[in-house]
């Protein structure tokens, strides 16, 4: 049995987990195939993802020429299965938000996957968001392609759930996987209830470079760091808000965004106009090595989401033994418990977030060695990416013995 990985962009920066994840599946013995619909080869600051991008294949490396080639031969050596294709996609294309012209551009992508994925021989495909990779392994299905399944994260896909036709891809899956429990609980309201045993949690996970360390003591400058993308729904920029009001209260505090994104120009020009340029820096993009440095060095990380499913960064800090500040957003309360592995604030609330960076800030380091402590053991009992990936593996298996 060969498992076709499918992914809209792969390997990328915010994408570490699915490789922690495809490594896991292929521990299990199940080999995996690599597809992409489109590089992301610009932003790669790991070894790991650019070894990765070798054993991927991209389907719009093809060019537009190879699209309509392999959509000529999808036509004229299969007709029927292309029309009912076709139909899919004027189907679930009509009225979406990305419209009939970009799933007319879907399904030869589709064509493309088709052919190889049957000179790889893969048996399964599995994708990972429920956006448009979905939707062309979806189209390959009913091309005659093998069978898929596909993990939601949210927020995107609960934001616009008619728009990407995801009722439609759940009824078409073979099985769906959700990374929390609160995914779950709204996939389950996208779909008849006869069809809730097909969506199962599997958690993202950390691997041993996380779960292997000895716990490094807590550091005593009052270091912070918020790691991600930048963009909204990370509020960043609420928690420079926040750094501005602790610097007008004479608080003293560093803090690290390690991540890039559209955002970061604001967020300069912010820590500019706001006389923080000495307690506020950007690192951009960075390794794997060096998110484990700055999270390493910071007291507490910090993510004050307002749109999330379940970020990876959490379960790394906790694994490092460092507490978490979030918010009550999705999955994030089924791992940071207030009090006990870190501290949550209602999301959007800078008065909020500014008084419990404070109490991150002067909390004795004992008291966040313990919160540390806790949150290292939640994640290593539900987030240890190879148990996480043996949980796929056995729905792969279990698909294909019903097959």
């Amino acid at each position: 049995m060969t498992i076709a990985y499918l992914i809209n962009q792969y390997p990328k920066v915010s994408h570490s987990f699915i490789r922690t994840e495809i490594a896991g599946v292929e521990a299990c013995g199940i080999p995996v195939a690599r597809f992409a619909i489109r590089a992301c080869r610009g932003e790669l600051a790991d070894e790991a993802d650019r070894a990765e991008l070798e054993k991927t294949r991209v389907v719009l490396d093809v060019g537009i020429f190879g699209l309509l080639v392999h959509l000529v031969w999808v036509l004229f050596s299969r007709p029927l299965p292309f029309f009912r294709g076709l139909w899919l996609a004027v189907a679930v294309g009509w009225g979406s938000e990305r419209g009939l012209l970009n799933h007319f551009a879907y399904l030869a992508e589709a064509c493309v996957l088709l052919h190889w994925f049957a000179r790889s021989r893969v048996d399964r495909v599995h994708a990972h968001f429920g956006t448009n990779s979905t939707t062309v392994a979806m189209l390959c299905r009913e091309l005659g392609g093998p069978p898929y399944s596909f993990t939601v994260h949210g927020p995107e896909e609960f934001d616009k759930v008619r728009a990407i036709a995801l009722p439609e891809k759940i009824d078409r899956a073979a099985f769906i996987v959700a990374i929390s429990s609160f995914g779950r609980s709204q996939l389950y309201r996208w779909c008849d209830r006869e069809q809730w045993e097909k969506i199962h949690v599997v958690h993202c996970g950390v691997d041993s470079a996380f779960l292997d360390r000895s716990p490094l003591p807590i550091p005593n400058e009052p270091n912070l760091v918020c790691v991600g993308r930048l963009c909204e729904q990370k509020g960043q920029l609420l928690l420079l808000k926040a750094a501005r009001q602790l610097a007008a209260e004479n608080v003293e505090f560093h803090l690290t965004f390690v991540g890039d994104g559209e955002l970061r120009q604001p967020i300069e020009e912010a820590i500019a106009q706001w006389g923080l340029r000495d307690r506020v820096k950007i690192t951009g993009w960075a390794s794997a090595k060096e998110v484990q440095r700055q999270i390493l060095a910071a007291r507490t990380m910090v993510l004050p989401s307002f749109a999330e499913g379940l970020p990876v960064v959490i379960m790394e800090a906790l694994a490092l033994n460092r507490p978490v500040l979030s918010t009550y957003v999705a999955g994030i309360p089924e791992l940071v418990e207030p009090g006990v592995s870190g501290w949550l604030v209602p999301p959007g609330c800078v008065e909020s977030l500014t008084a419990t960076l404070k109490t991150a800030l002067r909390a004795p380091s004992s008291e966040l060695e313990k919160m540390g402590k806790t949150g290292a053991t939640r994640v290593a009992r539900s987030h240890n990416a190879l148990t996480e990936a043996k949980k796929l593996a056995q729905l792969f298996q279990t698909l294909n013995s019903e097959l």
